[in-house]
């Protein structure tokens, strides 16, 4: 069968370093900082005091207190988006009889959902245990890693494909793939997908500390976060999400949309090595990146910008290099690659989102946000310098195409492709 080509037709984001998707894009390209000290608990006792928080949320701006009551504080993050995303795809403003809402679908993902909830439940259980259990009876669909796509689905009345992804890091990239796929297949006219996360509480904080995997740079934290410099100690974690619309193209034009990108392909796969540390040769990473490329038709040339995984691990970003360049060989020091975590920090299930929507824009744009907090001086022997890893500062060149990389723990490992759409 011929596939159907799929589009970007609407963004909506909550993140660190904005609470809408031009603050979020103008602050990247600033190269401005989310981390700072961690406010939502008291971390004075931790490893880790600081984090990339979102900024002057308030629930009770968004929902009344009822309904905020029902959500986990990423479900909030992710419904805002969706409305963000929803109104710039103008699909609740659509001319009559150009939506049908049956073919409509939600995939938005986690990869942990309402951890906050189940550490204030099982904490509340903990200390009161003499008096038999007593949950709040929204515990367990504030908890599941699902519901935030229930609750777009139930807030637009969108009867399409509705479900959410699990993959740890990499979930909101397989998210993406999973739209894109349907979307292309005839299954759905359109489905708004991304991810949230909101795991900056004592257990995951705490949880990520156990494992020596966050940075303790705790007396420059606008710093902490480092990809490819020497003295990187560990990735700052994040919270937030963002939400796209992936549309089929000449349902996109029917209904006069204005359009964004275009999403070529998708590439999966699993490093099968460790539960947590990436494969050492990147060998999960190339064939993530090669699925993708083959998935859109294009060759390593085709490619001009990387947003690449990037986390500020001493591992990770190691093994990342190491299959750009097994992969695109002398092209690869022609690309720009940058590592937007460095401002947003790691935002864990919805880091592939809010990264596809950095490419998004890179592409519609033609500039390059930056990798920040780069010294020189501060060089890794086991990295490749003459890449350009646009240090410090936004680049504007031409992108006619970028790929998005999101890895997570359990080895699994999601590439996405968008281009510049041509008619």
């Amino acid at each position: 069968m011929e596939l159907k080509r799929v589009v970007v037709t609407g963004l909506g984001a909550i993140s660190p370093i904005g609470n809408d998707v031009d603050t979020t894009w103008t602050n990247a390209l600033a190269g401005v900082s989310g981390a700072g000290p961690i406010t939502h608990f008291d971390a004075s006792l931790f490893k880790t005091k600081f984090a990339c928080e979102v900024k002057g949320f308030n629930a009770e701006d968004h929902f009344d207190r009822r309904k905020a009551r029902q959500l986990d504080l990423y479900a909030q993050y992710a419904l805002v988006a969706a409305r963000q995303a929803v109104e710039d795809a103008g699909l609740e403003s659509a001319p009559e009889g150009t939506i049908d809402k049956n073919r409509i679908g939600v995939i938005v993902a986690a990869g942990i959902g309402g951890l906050h909830t189940f550490e204030e439940e099982a904490g509340y259980y903990a200390m009161n245990a003499e008096k038999g259990p007593k949950y709040n009876p929204f515990f367990i669909p504030k908890m599941i890693a699902d519901i935030a796509s229930g609750h777009i689905s139930m807030e637009y009345g969108y009867h399409g494909p509705n479900y959410g992804v699990v993959s740890a890091c990499a979930s909101s990239n397989n998210a993406i793939i999973d739209a894109f796929n349907l979307i292309r297949l005839g299954k759905a006219d359109a489905i708004l997908t991304g991810g949230a996360e909101a795991a900056i509480f004592p257990a995951g904080v705490g949880g990520f500390n156990s494992m020596h995997a966050l940075s303790t740079r705790n007396d420059s934290p606008e710093t902490a976060s480092r990809p490819f410099s020497a003295s990187r100690d560990g990735f700052v974690i994040g919270e937030g999400s963002a939400v796209l619309v992936l549309e089929e193209l000449e349902h996109a034009l029917a209904r006069g949309a204005k359009i964004y990108a275009e999403v070529a392909g998708g590439g999966l796969s699993a490093d099968a090595y460790h539960i947590t540390a990436t494969h050492p040769d990147g060998l999960g990473a190339k064939l993530a990146m090669q699925g993708a490329l083959d998935d859109a038709g294009m060759k390593p040339e085709d490619i001009d910008y990387i947003n690449v995984h990037g986390t500020s691990t001493p591992v990770g970003d190691v093994s990342e290099v190491k299959a750009i360049v097994d992969l695109f060989g002398e092209h690869a020091r022609k690309l720009n690659i940058s590592s937007t975590k460095s401002m947003t920090g790691h935002l864990l299930g919805a880091t592939g989102a809010i990264e596809a929507m950095f490419s998004i824009l890179s592409v519609q744009n033609d500039i390059v946000p930056p990798t920040i907090n780069h010294d020189p001086e501060d060089k890794d022997e086991n990295i490749d310098y003459t890449l350009n890893f646009t240090f410090n500062g936004a680049e504007k060149r031409e992108v006619r195409a970028a790929l998005s990389n999101a890895f997570g723990f359990g080895g699994h490992n999601a590439s996405v492709i968008v281009k510049k759409f041509v008619k």
